[in-house]
């Protein structure tokens, strides 16, 4: 996963920080023990360690050397592949690596070959509310190679980086043909309970349709009737994400068995290769999400006609175009779901934050507005807080939370779930 792009992205903070992870050397006590292990010739040393690694899983969880209880030393292992030997490994923990890619520079993620065995480890400091996906990515060539930070370069390592198959966890399912991402989650990081498929809850009803030529996925609420209503709705964009890679529709359903949502009806919009176009202020696009999707909803499904009731929910800029659409049009969407709002739009001659300003300035709208954005969002964190600064002096509803992560649908998926269950049931 890749920032939205922005013509001047600001240069990244120093690493060090009460919320900003730091890089160290390899340190792990369970390392040390193995390679005292090795030295002194012990039988079967390392096969022993990857026994313990296999079951106890990945990534290796250790008191923080400094003694601070809020952090934790995390230690990411890959194992040697004698049929694949590589001279670099890249560990590519989202966000923490790309601060420094931005910055060119991606010597600090290259793991270390632990004296003589085929482990590959590095070390970091971590905070234990942390969250975050995370990949290896292993060459034959030069360190030099290993190391490019070019767009073009960087793009190559993300089409082949690889999950780590010592990691338990479910794994964050792969988009655009590259491969499944594992997910890192320390003991105090948010609740995710909900995004999993569960036994014994009831199933909605998924349907894909068109929509004036736009492409369009319906999570119906178990029960669901034409004549029910009226329902709640959920409209959220990246809807190819949501829907086929995400399984939105689990989420939804066990907030429904939970009680945390009323019968709400899930609409998921294609972004159908004009994500950069729509999702960027676009008043065509909202006003055809307002003036076309709402009035289908509400016809064929029975949901959308109240906008006290009618939520809309992005991410990146799909959370700028959330919160833009409760703007300007606030009869239709009266609740908004913004997670990593790129609220810095426009990058360009014109002046940014442009969206923040609208809502300085501009008549209040009677809209509720849920912001949540990631600790390790360097690009996008006092974006998010200077808009929620606007909004609160402007007398506006608004929810707000900051999570130890990333631009990240690790992050995303649980927080999407605690954003509908805060705007729609009142949780």
């Amino acid at each position: 996963m890749t920032y939205p792009p922005r013509r001047n992205p600001p240069a990244p903070p120093a690493p060090a920080g009460p919320t900003g992870p730091e890089v160290t050397a390899v340190r792990s006590p369970l390392l040390r023990t193995l390679v005292e292990d090795v030295r002194a010739g012990k039988p079967g040393a390392e096969e022993a360690f990857w026994a313990y690694v296999s079951e106890t899983g990945a990534p290796l969880v250790e008191p923080d050397p400094e003694g601070e209880g809020d952090h934790r030393l995390v230690t990411f292992v890959r194992r040697e592949d004698p049929a694949r030997p590589a001279t670099h490994v890249l560990a590519l923990v989202h966000t923490v690596t790309d601060k420094d890619r931005h910055a060119g520079d991606l010597a600090p993620h290259l793991m270390e070959r632990v004296e003589g065995t085929g482990v590959w480890a590095i070390s970091h400091r971590l905070r234990t509310d942390h969250r975050a996906s995370y990949q290896f990515h292993a060459s034959g060539g030069t360190r030099e190679d290993a190391v490019r930070a070019d767009r073009a370069s960087w793009l190559r390592v993300l089409d082949h980086a690889e999950p780590d198959p010592l990691n338990t966890g479910a794994p964050l399912p792969p988009r655009d043909g590259r491969n499944p991402a594992s997910v890192l989650e320390l003991p105090e990081a948010p609740d995710q309970s909900r995004i999993r498929r569960r036994d014994g809850v009831a199933r909605g009803t998924t349907l894909d349709t068109e929509v004036d030529g736009r492409r369009i996925i319906v999570h119906l609420p178990p029960g669901h009737r034409p004549d029910g209503g009226p329902y709640a709705l959920a409209v959220l964009l990246d809807g190819e994400m949501w829907g086929p890679v995400l399984g939105v529709g689990d989420i939804v359903d066990n907030l429904h068995a939970d009680g945390e949502l009323p019968p709400t009806v899930t609409v998921l919009v294609d972004t159908m290769g004009r994500r950069m176009k729509d999702l960027a202020c676009s008043g065509p696009f909202v006003d055809w999400l307002a003036d076309t999707l709402l009035p289908w909803t509400e016809q064929e499904y029975g949901a959308g006609a109240d906008p006290a009731r009618t939520v809309i929910a992005g991410q990146s800029a799909g959370g700028l175009t959330a919160a833009f659409a409760a703007f300007r049009r606030p009869e239709r969407f009266g609740l908004a779901l913004s997670q990593s709002g790129s609220f810095w739009w426009p990058d360009d001659d014109r002046e940014g934050e442009w969206l923040t300003r609208q809502y300085a300035w501009g008549e209040h709208r009677p809209v509720t507005l849920h912001l949540e954005v990631g600790h390790q969002e360097w690009m996008l964190l006092a974006e998010n807080r200077r808009f929620r600064n606007i909004l609160r002096a402007r007398g506006y509803d608004v929810r707000y939370r900051e999570f130890n992560g990333g631009h990240d649908y690790a992050c995303w998926r649980g927080g999407l779930a605690d954003g509908l269950a805060a705007l729609l049931g009142g949780r």
